[in-house]
């Protein structure tokens, strides 16, 4: 060591420093690499993420092959800097070299090279893979023994190394999460389509449905002539048939049909002919999840579907546009005009709110927090909180919410103001 030359010596240091951050940035880099956009580059084609992506298919492989050419330098380095220190200081010159080199190693070969890998991991790692895959196939057999040693220690513990790992797997808050932090990448239209796809399985039917007291039917004890004026001025694509009550329901028609009963007029209808064209009803119960109920309707080829609690009787009606203004909002206008809206703004942080609007509804408009673990419906999120029925216009709190009685009938809440307090 003393008969090479000083530079000479100084750059070999240098040089070794220089691969200690290679290894360093190449390691947090690689670690760092974003895998589902890692996966996508390499479907496209990208060499460098092809590379990445093998050499992460064993990170137990890839962090030996990197720790062990890191110690390695280290130690060189170490050396060398001990040489270069006894050379000029003599044996007192070793605690100085030790001292100078582990800032150096810290601030060059660790801190800086990690920081910036971190910060810009594609642009280190994918060069990086290029030295990283032969250097693992050349080291292959040291990087097999130390990996041995350190997998059989990690199994003493409980953990296999070469076991695929649930972390690479997203759950549904992570994945929520990951569609909020999209920022511009997403259109807000597209991102609030995403969240309430993850929303359905917090829904039911019983959530989304018609409730009964709203369901337009046709009921066989009408007369002929009312039943004819009913389908010639129906706005609904498919109307529940029943003989007197809605729970004996005889099955559903479809107005395309209703044509061919229209055309005969009075004098050939009939209620035999009017069943003829009715389909078998579907019956849901009102605890079936979103999702289920979306994939029951595109099993079984439905659009509508009647809702039933445990005791069989029918609670409603749910259909396929229902189920999809869930994750699209709403597409289609109303098909009945209506006077009122279900929820109107009063300025100052009021609004009107119809006893029947839905807790669901009112959360996803006005961005509230509305309790929905019990009643579905405003007027019964009131009536829970009073137990009775209110005699007059009285006000109330629910939680942060100021809530002022403005029409009651005998059996309801018809219509409430109210306002998030804070607002």
């Amino acid at each position: 060591m003393n008969d090479i030359p000083p530079g000479l010596v100084f750059g070999l240091l240098a040089l070794l420093i220089a691969i200690s951050a290679f290894f360093s940035s190449s390691e947090t880099s690689m670690m760092t690499l974003n895998r589902y956009r890692l996966r996508h580059q390499a479907k496209s084609g990208h060499r460098g993420a092809k590379r990445a992506m093998e050499l992460l298919s064993r990170p137990d492989k890839l962090i030996g092959v990197i720790l062990i050419g890191n110690n390695l330098v280290n130690v060189l380095a170490s050396m060398i800097a001990g040489a270069i220190a006894t050379r000029l200081y003599g044996d007192a010159g070793l605690a100085y070299a030790g001292i100078i080199l582990t800032l150096v190693i810290l601030i060059f070969a660790e801190v800086t090279p990690k920081t910036i890998a971190a910060l810009h991991p594609e642009k280190i790692a994918f060069p990086a893979s290029v030295v990283l895959k032969p250097l693992l196939w050349l080291l292959a057999p040291v990087v097999w023994l130390v990996g041995s040693i350190s997998n059989g220690l990690a199994r003493l513990v409980g953990v296999e190394a070469t076991a695929g790992s649930d972390a690479e797997h997203l759950a549904p808050e992570e994945l929520r999460t990951v569609v909020f932090e999209s920022g511009a990448l997403l259109p807000s239209k597209h991102k609030g389509m995403l969240l309430n796809v993850l929303d359905l399985d917090q829904a039911t039917v019983e959530d989304i449905m018609i409730p009964r007291n709203e369901v337009v039917g046709v009921d066989l004890e009408d007369t002929g002539d009312e039943i004819l004026q009913q389908l010639a001025e129906s706005s609904y694509t498919r109307l529940p048939v029943f003989q007197g009550d809605i729970n004996r329901v005889v099955g559903v028609l479809h107005l395309r049909r209703a044509a061919q009963i229209l055309r005969g007029g009075p004098q050939e209808f009939s209620t035999d002919l009017l069943k003829s064209y009715t389909d078998e009803p579907y019956f849901v119960p009102e605890a079936t999840p979103l999702p289920t109920l979306l994939m029951n309707f595109q099993k079984q080829k439905r659009r509508m579907g009647l809702v039933v609690d445990e005791y069989g009787e029918v609670m409603g009606i749910v259909t396929l546009e229902d189920l999809l203004e869930e994750i699209v909002g709403d597409f289609t206008a109303s098909p009945v005009p209506s006077e009122d809206e279900e929820i109107t703004a009063l300025g100052d942080g009021w609004y009107l709110i119809e006893g029947g609007t839905s807790i669901r509804d009112i959360n996803r408009t006005l961005h509230w927090e509305l309790p929905t673990d019990g009643p579905k419906t405003f007027n019964g999120l009131a009536m829970e909180h009073l137990e009775s029925i209110p005699d007059g216009n009285i006000s109330f709190y629910i939680l942060d919410y100021l809530v002022e009685i403005v029409e009651v009938s005998d059996k309801m809440i018809t219509r409430a103001r109210v306002r998030k307090m804070g607002q």
